[in-house]
């Protein structure tokens, strides 16, 4: 098969197409034809070398994939969605969707949502399982002090990730608010749902929320810049907030007042997902099928696709990526290689 990978670590054009062997799926995996895989700011990471697959998992990068299920392990006892060879698919992978072939747990694989491509579908699985984890599980949006009317500010709302937290409160209900680093970038926030989107370069985040929600504050944030952003994130918070930081893209080092935590009740939690058990992200799966599928099918969620590039071009998308122009996601195209 055609694969992208990693010939060294460094820039984007380390990326290069070479044929590797197609593989075989284990035990409880599937083999997935791919038609299109998502560019995520992780994949940029194991470019570079600081973010290496688990043990036993391909060194391609490449943590989304859909396409069509042509082989592999269904055991009918443990496939909650009735999947078999022929399906489409879009499934989240610990690595190797960088290539024409890829294995998937076949519980992390879901059916591609009535109505989208397989290129939409792509762009789905490891924003979306990112944001479940955390902003619902981890953080339990709707279930703290607030209670149903909790209110979210979603960090780099621009973004993949940030796209999609936007979108999904906003469809279960929740007032959402968000941060980008431009006016455009802010009104695209906006026409996806955010109540009000906030120019970082321009604003400070604290007095707007605080002022849009009466001096309470959020709360729960997503927080993906870390570093100093924290403490002024607690700054944010309503009593019994909580963040939730899912990268470091800022620094993994900050200052903040202990004595803010203690008196406001006041949590920092986090978290990665690529290293979770098969059986932690098929629980994800699940609860997206149940209670986000339906809303991609309705079309209150949509896909937020910024380019697609032929697979070959994998350089160019990950120098994309890093200059951080897109809004929503970045794919490669497996139907047009060259």
């Amino acid at each position: 098969m055609l694969a992208v990978e990693i010939t060294e670590f460094g820039a984007p054009d380390v990326l290069k197409l070479t044929e590797r062997p197609t593989p075989e799926p284990k035990a409880g995996e599937v083999l997935i034809k791919v038609s299109a895989s998502g560019v995520n700011r992780p994949d940029v990471f194991q470019r570079k070398g600081s973010y290496a697959p688990p043990p036993g998992i391909s060194d391609l990068p490449g943590l989304e994939v859909a396409g069509e299920i042509v082989g592999g392990s269904i055991d009918e006892k443990n496939n909650p969605f009735g999947l078999k060879v022929g399906d489409r698919v879009c499934a989240l992978i610990a690595g190797g969707g960088y290539a024409e072939y890829a294995v998937a747990p076949l519980g992390q694989c879901l059916p591609v949502p009535k109505g989208l491509t397989d290129l939409e579908a792509a762009s789905l699985p490891e924003t979306f399982f990112t944001v479940w984890s955390n902003v619902f599980q981890r953080a339990q949006l709707g279930k703290g002090e607030g209670g149903e009317n909790e209110t979210l500010l979603v960090q780099g709302g621009s973004s993949g990730i940030g796209v999609t937290a936007i979108q999904i409160a906003h469809a279960l209900g929740f007032r959402v608010f968000a941060t980008a680093g431009s006016d455009d970038k802010c009104r695209a926030c906006e026409a996806l749902g955010a109540e009000r989107a906030i120019n970082y370069r321009s604003e400070d985040f604290v007095e707007v929320v605080k002022a849009l929600t009466h001096d309470r504050g959020v709360d729960v944030i997503l927080d993906m810049v870390a570093g100093g952003y924290v403490a002024r994130e607690l700054s944010a918070l309503a009593t019994g907030g909580r963040i939730v930081l899912i990268a470091t893209l800022g620094g993994s080092k900050g200052e903040i007042n202990m004595g803010e935590i203690l008196r406001r009740r006041l949590t920092i939690t986090g978290s990665t997902l690529r290293a979770r058990s098969v059986e932690f992200k098929a629980q994800i799966a699940a609860d997206l099928k149940a209670q986000v599928w339906p809303l991609l099918e309705e079309g209150r969620i949509k896909p937020v696709v910024y380019k697609v590039f032929p697979a070959s071009q994998a350089a160019e998308a990950h120098a994309l990526m890093e200059s951080s122009e897109h809004v929503g996601k970045i794919m490669l195209d497996w139907s047009k290689v060259a």
